[in-house]
């Protein structure tokens, strides 16, 4: 089923549309939340979470790709429950690993995906990046891997993979202060 009949399913208020979702994006929900998550019933708990979330976004939202709407929220919802299961054990695990090397450039309390002008500028940013630096980045950052994984994809040594988050970071950091947001 297309993406544009699931959305007029959710339009519709046809619950048909969560078990389509489930269906075509629920393995690619669950690798997003599994890179989260330990616990394979946190990763089912967020996995059906996203459905519910979905149900009660659309309408009024309309998503131009379902897949990204999805997964941002599948990503989001389990952040959140990995944040409140380690509260106290900040640092650790590769959720944490990433949070804490994105925290260097955004703060702690910044959540660039909440703000559309933010959005903007992190696309903008983005698209300004070599092929090569845009995929290390994404796959660590947004697909939460860990590096070793990226290594692999990117078919670089994981000192290369280091080297190049590096000086991602320093670059997204100095756009966006050059930007004004931070």
């Amino acid at each position: 089923m297309e993406d544009s009949e699931i959305i007029e399913l959710y339009n519709q208020r046809d619950e048909h549309a969560i078990s389509e979702c489930s269906k075509k994006f629920g393995a690619y929900c669950t690798s997003i939340a599994r890179n989260i998550l330990s616990s394979f019933e946190d990763v089912e708990e967020c996995v059906a979470d996203t459905w519910l979330h979905a149900w009660n976004a659309i309408p009024p939202a309309r998503p131009n790709r379902l897949c990204v709407f999805l997964g941002r929220i599948t990503r989001n919802l389990s952040i959140d429950r990995f944040r409140r299961e380690h509260r106290e054990k900040n640092g650790n695990g590769q959720v944490a690993m990433c949070l804490d090397e994105l925290s260097e450039v955004v703060g702690e309390d910044s959540r660039i995906e909440d703000s559309m002008i933010q959005k903007e500028l992190l696309e903008t940013f983005l698209r300004g990046l070599a092929a090569k630096d845009k995929d290390v980045f994404l796959l660590r950052y947004w697909y939460l891997m860990p590096l070793e994984q990226v290594a692999a994809r990117a078919g670089l040594s994981e000192g290369a993979v280091k080297m190049r988050l590096h000086r991602v970071r320093r670059a997204l950091r100095e756009f966006l202060e050059k930007e004004e947001i931070l």
